[in-house]
């Protein structure tokens, strides 16, 4: 089974933005799995769990980007192996429209991550990494990650989100 958390920032107002990539692939695997699961999204805790034969999947339900090591609390007696568990998250390191499947490899900076490998004790885990970068003009990553998609990077988003999502399913 492979356990998926997606991170990005609980609310509404976070809804659409760059930082909230790795939620959006994660709700993008559940629509393709919704008739596997018995329940759906489920609340435990401070997470969202959804569950099928294959899949455990993960995002948060109040706990912000910084504090993803949070969701890693207890949600598969595998995930300490790193074998199965992934985490799915934007990436100012790859180019809207690219991504990467990389064991124990992420951004060079990425707070969301570093609460994630904190909070394992290892970095030997896969990472989903979604690219976000689409800057014309200069604007600091902290502000941008937080910007939403225009519906034109939505588009683009979107296909690639669907590539991931043939990347990782059985």
């Amino acid at each position: 089974m492979k356990v998926i958390l997606g991170l990005g920032n609980p609310g509404v107002e976070y809804a659409n933005t760059r930082h909230n990539a790795g939620i959006m692939l994660v709700d993008v695997l559940s629509a393709k799995c919704q008739g596997l699961s018995s329940y759906g999204w489920r609340r435990e805790k401070n997470k969202m769990v959804f569950k099928t034969n294959d899949f455990t999947l993960i995002k948060t339900a109040n706990v912000f980007m910084n504090e993803s090591g949070y969701l890693t609390l207890n949600p598969s007696p595998n995930l300490g192996e790193g074998q199965n568990f992934f985490v799915a998250h934007d990436d100012l390191d790859l180019r809207l429209g690219h991504y990467k499947i990389q064991k124990g490899v992420g951004p060079k900076l990425h707070n969301g991550i570093e609460s994630v490998e904190k909070a394992l004790k290892t970095k030997d885990f896969w990472r989903i990494r979604i690219g976000i970068d689409n800057r014309i003009t200069p604007v600091d990553g902290e502000t941008y990650v937080l910007q939403r998609f225009s519906p034109e990077e939505r588009k683009i988003l979107d296909s690639v989100l669907e590539n991931i999502v043939k990347a990782v399913m059985p």
